[in-house]
Order: C-alpha cells, then sequence, then structure tokens
C-alpha cells in the first residue's frame, strides 16, 4: 500500500516547514487573506464558513490501523472529536485552528500521510476501487498503477497550475465500483489484444453545473506505456483548456467544444512528438511499486464455515448485514465487508475518533490492519475470514455501526452543505437525516432494494446528486432553500445522467416527495427483484413525475 520513499519524506517535510512559514505570516498580517489563499489551498486547507477545514489525502483510498488511529488523535486533540469521509475518498476536519495546522501536518507526516494536492488547480487524489485487490470479479489490482499515477503527479512541474481542478479514478475490475465515466480522466482494466491486461481510457467526464459521460479516447494502453497517455492528455488540456471562465475550464468542455475525435487527434500526435523509447515505464519500476501491494499471508481456510453458518441462523441482524455488506472474496474463507457510516438520523460520512479506533482494532483483530474508504463515504475491512465476521458485526452493533444498509435509500451520500461549506446555497445533511429517519425501517428498506439517494448542497456537485438513482440539489430561491430531485442517475459501468424531474421542493416537502416516489416504484415495479433504477430505465423518469408532485391530489 501507499508509504513514502524517500522523495516523500523530503518533500512532505519541506512543505510543512514551507507551510508553517506561511501560516506564520498569515497570523501576523503579513499576508492578506486573498495572497495567503492559493498558498493554503496547495496545502489542503479552505477557509469555510465558520472555521477552516483540513483535507487529508487517502491515495486510492486505502489506509492501515496505525494512520486510522492517528486520524482520530487528530480529530481529538485539534478538532471536534470526529472526522468527515469524503466522496474522494479523504477525511476532512472542520475545525481547526490556523495555529495548529503546523502541528496536524507533522502528525499526519509521522504516520506517512499528508494533505498535498487535495485541493487547487492541480491533479488531485487519486481514487479507486474500494475492494481493489481483493474482489472476485478483478482483472488486476490497480493500486500499483493508482501508485504510479501519484508518484508522477505529486508536483509535477507543467501540472501544478492547471486551469482547473483534475480528477483521476481507476478499476481494475468487470464492474465500475470508483465512478470512472465521472473524472477528468477514468481508467478501466481490459485485455489487450495478447491477453495482457491494460487499461481503457476515459476522458472528459465530471458532475459540476455541467455534468457530462466520459467518452473513450483509448480501448487500450499497457501500464508500461500509460503515463506517456496521460502526460499528452494533460499538456492538450493545459495548451487549450479555458481559463479565462472556470465554470468552462474542465476538460470535459474542451471535450465537448472540441469533439473526440479532433482532441483525439491532438493527444496522438502530442504523444508522438515525444520518442517513443521515454514514454514506457520501466518494468523493474512497475515491480517496485507491486511489491507494496503483495498480497498478505491469508491462511488456507475452508470455502465453508460451520460456526459462520450458524450464527447467521441464530442472529437474524447479522444475516441480514451479511446479505447486503458481505462481498465475495478473491480468496476462500474470506469476506469484504462495509461498515456503513449512516446511523439513522445521522450525518452521513461523519465518524468519531471512538469509532475511527474501534474499526482500526477490528482491521487488526480480524484481518490484516487494512480498511478502504469508498467513494459513498463508508469503509471497507477487506480481508475477514468468514468464522470471524460474526464477533466483527457484534462490535459494530455495540456503536452503533452494524446498519445492513449498503445501497440501500438510507445509504445516502451528502456533501456537508451550507451547514459548512461556503460555496453551499442549501442544507444537505438535515434532508440525509430526515429521510435516513423516515425510512429506517429495516424491512422497509429492504422491500424497496437497492437505492441510491445522493445529495448536493450547490451546483458543484459534491454529492454527486447527478448520478444518484434519485438526485437531490440544494439550491437558494429568493433566499429559502429549494431543492430539485432528479431520477435515474447511475455512476457505474452503464452510466446515465439523472434528469430533473420538474419544478423544485421546499425543505419540508422533500421527504413526502420522495416517500411517494417510493411508494409509486414499489406499485409499478414487474417484479419484486426489479429495482428502482431498472423501473426507472423501463418506464423512464415522467412515469414518476405525477407522483413526486402529487398532481392527481
Amino acid at each position: 500500500m501507499y508509504r513514502y520513499d524517500e522523495f516523500d519524506h523530503a518533500v512532505v517535510a519541506a512543505r510543512v516547514d514551507q507551510f508553517e512559514d506561511q501560516i506564520a505570516r498569515r497570523i501576523s498580517g503579513a499576508l492578506t487573506e486573498d495572497e495567503f489563499k492559493p498558498l493554503r489551498l496547495m496545502n489542503g486547507l479552505y477557509l469555510q464558513l465558520h472555521a477552516y477545514m483540513l483535507r487529508v489525502a487517502i491515495p486510492y483510498g486505502t489506509l492501515n490501523a496505525v494512520q486510522m488511529r492517528q486520524l482520530a488523535q487528530i480529530a481529538e486533540t485539534y478538532d471536534k472529536g470526529y472526522g468527515h469521509w469524503t466522496t474522494r475518498q479523504n477525511i476532512q476536519f472542520n475545525w481547526p485552528k490556523l495555529t495548529d495546522i503546523p502541528a496536524i501536518l507533522r502528525d499526519l507526516a509521522a504516520v506517512e500521510m499528508h494533505a498535498i494536492q487535495t485541493s487547487g488547480n492541480c491533479i488531485r487524489n487519486v481514487t479507486s476501487d474500494p475492494f481493489a485487490g481483493v474482489a472476485a470479479d478483478e482483472y488486476i489490482d490497480p493500486r500499483p498503477v493508482g501508485e504510479l499515477i501519484r508518484q508522477w503527479s505529486t508536483d509535477h512541474p507543467e501540472f501544478t497550475y492547471l486551469g482547473r481542478k483534475f480528477k483521476i479514478a481507476i478499476t481494475g475490475a468487470t464492474a465500475d465500483r470508483a465512478a470512472v465515466y465521472y473524472h477528468d480522466i477514468g481508467l478501466m482494466a481490459a485485455p489487450g489484444p495478447e491477453g495482457e491486461i491494460g487499461w481503457k481510457v476515459i476522458v472528459g467526464g465530471g458532475q459540476g453545473r455541467t455534468p457530462m459521460i466520459g467518452k473513450v479516447i483509448k480501448e487500450w494502453v499497457s501500464s508500461a506505456a500509460l503515463l506517456g497517455w496521460l502526460e499528452a492528455i494533460l499538456r492538450v488540456y493545459n495548451l487549450h483548456g479555458r481559463r479565462d471562465n472556470k465554470y468552462k475550464a474542465r476538460i470535459k468542455i474542451l471535450v465537448h467544444e472540441m469533439g473526440l475525435e479532433a482532441f483525439k487527434e491532438e493527444v496522438e500526435a502530442e504523444y508522438a512528438r515525444t520518442p517513443e523509447a521515454s514514454h514506457p515505464v520501466a518494468a523493474e519500476e512497475l515491480k517496485r511499486i507491486e511489491a507494496y501491494f503483495a498480497a498478505p499471508d491469508y491462511a488456507q481456510l475452508p470455502e465453508r464455515s460451520e460456526a459462520f453458518e450458524a450464527a447467521r441462523a441464530a442472529d437474524a441482524g447479522f444475516d441480514a448485514w451479511i446479505k447486503r455488506n458481505a462481498m465475495a472474496h478473491r480468496v476462500p474463507g474470506y469476506a469484504a465487508v462495509t461498515v456503513t457510516v449512516k446511523p439513522t438520523g445521522g450525518e452521513p460520512g461523519d465518524m468519531t475518533s471512538e469509532e475511527m479506533r474501534l474499526v482500526a482494532d477490528l482491521a487488526e483483530r480480524h484481518g490484516f490492519g487494512e480498511m478502504r474508504i469508498t467513494h459513498e463515504q463508508n469503509i471497507v475491512l477487506p480481508d475477514v475470514p468468514l468464522s470471524e465476521l460474526h464477533a466483527v458485526y457484534v462490535a459494530l452493533a455495540e456503536k452503533g455501526l452494524a446498519e445492513a444498509n449498503k445501497g440501500l435509500i438510507t445509504d445516502i451520500i451528502a456533501c456537508p452543505g451550507l451547514d459548512y461549506c461556503a460555496l453551499a446555497t442549501a442544507r444537505s445533511i438535515p434532508i440525509a437525516q430526515d429521510l435516513s429517519t423516515r425510512f429506517a425501517d429495516p424491512k422497509r428498506q429492504q422491500e424497496i432494494g437497492p437505492m441510491a439517494i445522493k445529495i448536493s448542497g450547490c451546483i458543484n456537485a459534491c454529492g454527486h446528486h447527478h448520478v444518484g438513482h434519485v438526485g437531490i440539489l440544494g439550491l437558494d430561491k429568493a433566499g429559502e432553500e429549494f431543492y430539485q430531485i432528479t431520477l435515474g442517475g447511475d455512476a457505474t459501468e452503464t452510466p446515465s445522467l439523472g434528469q430533473r424531474s420538474g419544478p423544485g421542493f421546499s425543505a419540508e416537502e422533500v421527504g413526502p416527495a420522495i416517500e411517494r416516489l417510493v411508494d409509486r416504484y414499489l406499485s409499478v415495479r414487474e417484479t419484486a427483484d426489479e429495482t428502482f433504477l431498472q423501473t426507472c430505465r423501463r418506464l423512464g423518469p415522467d412515469a414518476f413525475k405525477e407522483a413526486l408532485h402529487d398532481v392527481a391530489a
């Protein structure tokens, strides 16, 4: 997994010293806030509505128990005792004091973590499938290539000051669990002409005020040649991308305006300008990085566990949790399980320091000390023996973290919204809390089945509302919070953007509208196994507008 080498140690230590001096000059008044802003953004520090916010990088969502405990310690010492998992597999601390930032960064560096390139117009934290390396449907573990991209992109001299932020996601499986079609560059593993596993390259995806599904620019590129193609894409974007209007500065706008074929021709020409011999990554370098991700020392376990089956038969709650939150593992006798950070009525993605330590302890006691952060704001324990799953469940249940709701209506994504964010135009958290409470009944959730609700507090779409089966966008309307509802979005390998359902709703009207939507879906689905998204695609979003707006009444 991600680890510092000599380069990282030097870069991070120098950056902390540099930023500490910049903070001192800001506090003394030698720097104005406008002068300080680009400096703090380079170090993951935002100025929110009520306080500074520090965003910490978790490359491709992977961290270990020591790092998780350090995050818990930082939350207790410098914040209000909790952190917030983001849709980019990072963690945010919402209440640090400016004077404490250097100490926090040094505490992070002590466990090989940092906040570099978590903000600003640069290549951001690379995200990946949270089940990378353990999923049964995987061609290849994508994290070594994710690490290769991280090392290449860190403080890259050409790409530190792009026209806008730039996001890359990578998945090694047949199923897309990393939303690769909604990134500036998405990478999806695929077999090549000779059977070698390489990468399908997708460009121009994104959400925000102009949502777009990415387009395939290369059907297959080898791992050795991949950085050359990424560099060519970024150079074309850096050369031709707009800088006069930040709303039109993303690569998706450039690809749209140029057209995919013209953009592709530019990229191929840029790639050809550099001698081919300089492009490939040496096989030794790939092997060096792959060694970081060597499989742990799995035990030889039977495919079935009598203790596990007995626990499922005796404990209905555990059985429901396994059905929803467990995933098949590539190694017999193990499972990967999702801990949903979505308690009934809670704030999606928020986790206390006590909860962080619990999950770290469970990862060590019942696995190999590793955890994954998901873009759904949850946590994955990737390597739990079947016979130990019930013990994990019991420990989680004692702390209210054993919700059997992965992918269900209460597994809601929500950005911090107007409760924290200076860019937000409406609150997200109260809407999520209301819906979570309305649909808290586990039997009701199971009856509804998979329904991804995603909530953003502004058009920037940090809550991924465009790709929710049900998306909720908070806006300001004459000083009042106002919510648009979209239907039919999908962030997987069958991507689609949600369509607006008509006029918006007040905050008080959203919950009842979603209840009417659910009732309509249950009445028109063809079978109990037909999901909401399948029904929405079969009938079209218009079939639900009447129910949402209660026109019949």
